[in-house]
C-alpha cells in the first residue's frame, strides 16, 4: 500500500495537472500534441466500405434522414481496426460523380479537433459516399432532449457552444463558413467526451438545392426569402442551438424571442437546471442568443466575436468533457471491469452524493475491532472530548454541513488516542465535497493503511484520482475495490 502511495503522489505533482480548454484550444491543426494524428483524405472502394459495414448492414445503421430516399450513416470498421461512419447518399443525389469528388476532397483536407473530419469517399457507378472519423457517444440531441440518467450540467453546455463556435471560426478561416442545416443532431461526442461538429454539413448539398430540412419554425428568415445559405444563417442556426443548450428543448426561436422580449428567463431555462448557473451566465447567453436570432442578417455577429464571447464564460475548465458528461473515454472503457457495484458505479460517475448516501448506510459496521474499543471509552467515560468529536463529526456528515464535519473529523483524529477507518473515509468525501481532492486522497489511503483489505477505501481513493484527473489510477484502483468487495461476499 506503501507503494501505491508514493506512485500516486509522484504522478500527481509531477505530471497530472490538467490543461486548460481554453489553453490547449490550437484547434486548427487538432492540438500541438496531436498534428499527425488524423488520416489523410482517402478514395475507399465500394467494396471495402461494404465490408466494413458488413454489407451495409441494418444493424450498422447509426442515423437516417428523409422518407422517399434516405441519406443512411452507417457504423463501419477498416481492415486496420479504425471505426468510420460511412455516409450514403441516394442514387439520385450527387449525378455529377467530378462534382462530389471536388466536394469531398475540399471538405476532406479540412482538419480540426473541433470536427468529426471527413477522411474519405468512394465514387463509383452511382455510389456515393462520404467517409468521416466515428464519434461513440451519439449527438446533443441525445444528450439534451432524451438523457437518461442525469442532464447536461451547465458547464458542459457552455463549453459544447464554446466548442461549436470554434468549429465554425475555423471552417470560415479555410473559406468553408457555409454550414447546410445545423442543428443538434449534428454535434457529436468523441471518446474523450469532446463535442465535434460533424463534417457532413459542409458538403454543399446535391442538386435539388434544399439545405434545411427542419421545422420552417428554425429556419433562417433570409433561406425562406432566398433559398440560399449565407454565413449569416449559420449564425442564426447556431443561435438556435444556444436557446436548445439554454432550455433542454427545441423551442421555436419566434417564441423564445417572445419570452426574451418579456424578461421571462425562467420560462427559458432548463428546469433540470435549477440553482446550477449564475444569473449573469444565463443573461450573457440568452443576449449572445438573441443577438444570433436577429431578424437583419447583417445585425448578427460572426464567429470570431461568438468565440470571443463564449471564452469568457466557460466553467470547470480542468475538468475533462468526459468526467462533466459522465462517461469515460475509450481508453478507459476498454480496462473498466466487467461487472461494478453501486459504490464502483458511483465512485465512476463522481457521483458524490451517491458515494454520500452508501457511506450513511454503511455506517461504521466496518470499523471492525474498534467499535467495542470505542464503547468501552465511552462507558469508561475517558478522552470525552475526543468522542464528542466523532459525534459532532457524523452529525455534521449527515447534515452535508462538510466543512464542519472536517473540522470535528480533524480533531478526533489529532486526538491520536483511536484510530477508525470510517472517520477517514468520511473526512476523504467531505474533503471532495469541498473540492480539496488532494486532501481527500491522503486520507482514501491512510483508510487503506489502517484496513488493507476494506473496500471502501480503494473505492473512495478511484474516486479522488477521477477527480484528479489520474484516470489509468483510478481504474486500477477501482477494479482493487471492485476485487476486494467481491472477495469479502464470498467469504
Amino acid at each position: 500500500m506503501g507503494a501505491r502511495c508514493s506512485k500516486f503522489s509522484l504522478c500527481w505533482f509531477q505530471s497530472h495537472l490538467k490543461p486548460s480548454v481554453l489553453e490547449s484550444s490550437d484547434h486548427e491543426n487538432g492540438g500541438k500534441s496531436d498534428r499527425n494524428a488524423f488520416p489523410s483524405f482517402t478514395e475507399f472502394s465500394f467494396e471495402q466500405l461494404k465490408a466494413a459495414t458488413s454489407g451495409f448492414s441494418s444493424d450498422s445503421v447509426v442515423s437516417e434522414h428523409g422518407e422517399k430516399a434516405p441519406n443512411v450513416v452507417y457504423k463501419g470498421k477498416l481492415d486496420n481496426d479504425r471505426w468510420i461512419a460511412v455516409k450514403r447518399f441516394n442514387r439520385l443525389a450527387w449525378p455529377d460523380p467530378r462534382q462530389f469528388l471536388e466536394e469531398a476532397r475540399t471538405v476532406g483536407s479540412l482538419r480540426s479537433e473541433r470536427l468529426a473530419n471527413l477522411i474519405g469517399c468512394c465514387c463509383e457507378a452511382e455510389e456515393r459516399l462520404l467517409v468521416a472519423e466515428f464519434m461513440p457517444y451519439e449527438t446533443l440531441a441525445k444528450h439534451l432532449f432524451h438523457w437518461e440518467s442525469q442532464p447536461m450540467k451547465w458547464a458542459m453546455r457552455l463549453r459544447v457552444a464554446l466548442y461549436l463556435a470554434q468549429a465554425l471560426e475555423y471552417c470560415g478561416s479555410k473559406g468553408r463558413a457555409l454550414y447546410h442545416d445545423l442543428n443538434a443532431y449534428r454535434i457529436l461526442f468523441d471518446k474523450d467526451g469532446n463535442p465535434r461538429l460533424s463534417c457532413f454539413g459542409l458538403m454543399k448539398n446535391s442538386r435539388d438545392g434544399k439545405s434545411y430540412s427542419t421545422n420552417l419554425a428554425f429556419t433562417p428568415p433570409e433561406y425562406l426569402r432566398t433559398g440560399r445559405v449565407t454565413p449569416e444563417s449559420v449564425v442564426y442556426s447556431f443561435g438556435t442551438l444556444l436557446l436548445d443548450l439554454l432550455s433542454g428543448k427545441h423551442i421555436p426561436p419566434s417564441h423564445a424571442l417572445d419570452l426574451i422580449r418579456g424578461k421571462n428567463f425562467l420560462m427559458l431555462m432548463d428546469s433540470a437546471l435549477e440553482g446550477h448557473f449564475s444569473i449573469d451566465d444565463r443573461t450573457e447567453l440568452v443576449r449572445l442568443a438573441s443577438r444570433c436570432l436577429q431578424y437583419e442578417a447583417r445585425e448578427r455577429p460572426n464567429a470570431k466575436s461568438l468565440v470571443a464571447a463564449l471564452i469568457s464564460l466557460q466553467k470547470e475548465t480542468e475538468v475533462p468533457s468526459y468526467v462533466l458528461m459522465g462517461i469515460h473515454g475509450e481508453t478507459a472503457s476498454s480496462t473498466l471491469p466487467l461487472s461494478l457495484t453501486p459504490f464502483g458505479e458511483a465512485c465512476l460517475r463522481k457521483d458524490l452524493t451517491a458515494i454520500h448516501e452508501i457511506l450513511e448506510k454503511i455506517g461504521y459496521k466496518d470499523d471492525e475491532g474498534i467499535a467495542n474499543e470505542l464503547s468501552f471509552q465511552m462507558w469508561t467515560n475517558q478522552m470525552q472530548e475526543t468522542l464528542n468529536s466523532k459525534k459532532h463529526g457524523d452529525a455534521a456528515f449527515r447534515a452535508k454541513d462538510f466543512a464542519t464535519s472536517i473540522d470535528c473529523y480533524t480533531q478526533f483524529i489529532d486526538g491520536g488516542t483511536m484510530v477508525s477507518p470510517t472517520v477517514y473515509a468520511r473526512r476523504c468525501l467531505s474533503y471532495l465535497m469541498s473540492e480539496m481532492p488532494q486532501e481527500a486522497l491522503g486520507d482514501a489511503m491512510q483508510a487503506q493503511v489502517v484496513s488493507p483489505d476494506w473496500s471502501t477505501a480503494s473505492y473512495l481513493q478511484a474516486a479522488c484520482l477521477f477527480s484528479l484527473g489520474m484516470e489509468t489510477d483510478a481504474q486500477e484502483t477501482l477494479k482493487d475495490g471492485t476485487d476486494l468487495e467481491a472477495k469479502r461476499n464470498k467469504n
